[in-house]
């Protein structure tokens, strides 16, 4: 596959028509991204950039090489700057998305409102729309691959990131003859009560934002990229917020841990594990029925089964995003997207005692976490998706632990999310268009 497109990339590059990149949020991750386009990617350009700050932007853009940068609020002049062979930086979303001179959107801004917006923008305007941003996929992922799947555009997760390196190595255990049993991500941390003030130190090493980082250790993150694994391959989950163990040894010591008859009730199920080796990465656990084959698998020393044992021992965000954006352009393939109505969501559990009137803050902040939990007991409990939480005001305490439903807030009002949610939950199949 990246044999393929890599061809074709050098192609275009030789031919002056590169696939034409628009990034939404030139922060940690989209200023990696742009130097990695800008600096290793032929055949493909960033012709324009969404920010909020634009001086912030500008110096984030300087840092990964971009200096010939136009400030423009339109699509047109979005289109001149590219013309001009200059990058176009922008605060209205929509000069990016309705631009002629922008393919792809990528989006790197981690905002599910916002995403939304942005997505519907550009399908819309006949863009593909490249998520890193899997908090608005793990919330409003199905109703976004159908109106994408309408507008006859590609809406998909990005290779690199943890969900898409799974579906990828399911992909070839599913390829190889296996059944994939479980999904898994390989952590270094797992507390559930981190916040930005316990993270503020990691945060300031590695140049993150504190928030984001807390995301991370406290669960929330691996929760969200486990249910994205779970939407695109049918997959369920043990319990809620997954079985999580903590084990220090090989992940090839995991295919004796789990109860091969459950997994198959399940439908298969994600997971993840904390401190095993080689991380950080992922695994996927198949098992394989024909017992010839099974001879040939202790052979290449895989074990005698019934789970084997399959790994990739790195995940590398924003180097391998230009293969998802290539692989939407050039043949119309998503790395990672739902496969139908959510089999698992990501609900609000409560980081501390909240009293009643608290607004929530945001994701990795100090109210709450991400779980994993079966959709059915998401709907039938009216359990608030952790993706919608941020600004909902608490009418009553909610326990330290316990799950916040939709009857312990007040809603914003006036959300694109909350709509396209409500049109999500009644959606059991693509539109008949497709």
């Amino acid at each position: 596959m990246t044999i393929t497109t890599d061809l074709r990339l050098a192609d275009l590059a030789a031919e002056g028509r590169p696939i034409r990149v628009g990034v939404l949020g030139p922060g940690f991750m989209g200023k990696a991204l742009i130097l990695q386009i800008a600096g290793t990617t032929p055949g493909m350009v960033v012709t324009a950039v969404h920010c909020r700050d634009v001086e912030k932007a500008r110096a984030a853009l300087e840092w990964a090489g971009v200096t010939d940068v136009d400030v423009v609020g339109s699509a047109s002049a979005v289109d001149r700057s590219a013309r001009a062979g200059r990058v176009a930086l922008t605060q209205d979303v929509e000069a990016l998305t309705a631009a002629d001179e922008v393919d792809v959107v990528v989006d790197v801004t981690g905002a599910v409102e916002f995403g939304a917006v942005a997505a519907l923008s550009a399908f819309e305007h006949g863009k593909h729309v490249v998520l890193m941003n899997a908090e608005l996929d793990a919330t409003l992922g199905w109703e976004l691959a159908c109106r994408a799947a309408s507008a006859g555009v590609v809406y998909t997760g990005s290779d690199g990131d943890q969900p898409g390196v799974q579906l990828n190595l399911y992909r070839f255990v599913q390829r190889i003859g296996l059944t994939p049993l479980v999904c898994g991500n390989v952590k270094g941390l797992q507390d559930r009560f981190r916040n930005p003030t316990t993270q503020q130190g990691f945060a300031a090493r590695w140049g993150q934002d504190p928030r984001m980082v807390s995301s991370f250790a406290d669960g929330t993150k691996v929760n969200v990229e486990q249910a994205l694994v779970a939407n695109a391959t049918g997959m369920s989950v043990h319990r809620r917020g997954l079985l999580g163990r903590d084990h220090d040894g090989h992940i090839d010591e995991l295919t004796t841990m789990y109860d091969v008859d459950e997994l198959r009730a399940l439908g298969g199920a994600v997971d993840y594990v904390v401190g095993s080796r080689p991380g950080p990465g992922v695994y996927v656990l198949g098992a394989m029925d024909d017992p010839r084959q099974r001879h040939y698998l202790e052979l290449y020393k895989l074990g005698t089964g019934p789970l084997y044992s399959f790994y990739t021992p790195y995940h590398l965000c924003h180097f391998e995003v230009p293969d998802t954006i290539a692989r939407a352009a050039l043949l119309g393939e998503t790395t990672l997207h739902p496969a139908g109505p959510p089999t698992v969501e990501v609900v609000t559990v409560a980081k501390t005692d909240l009293p009643a009137g608290t607004v929530l803050d945001g994701l990795g902040g100090y109210h709450y976490f991400g779980e994993c939990e079966r959709a059915d007991v998401t709907a039938r409990d009216a359990l608030l998706p952790v993706g919608l939480a941020e600004g909902c005001t608490l009418v009553r305490p909610v326990a330290r632990d316990a799950v916040v439903s939709y009857a312990d807030v007040v809603v914003p009002t006036g959300r694109l999310a909350d709509t396209l949610r409500s049109a999500q939950s009644g959606r059991t199949a693509l539109p008949a268009t497709v």
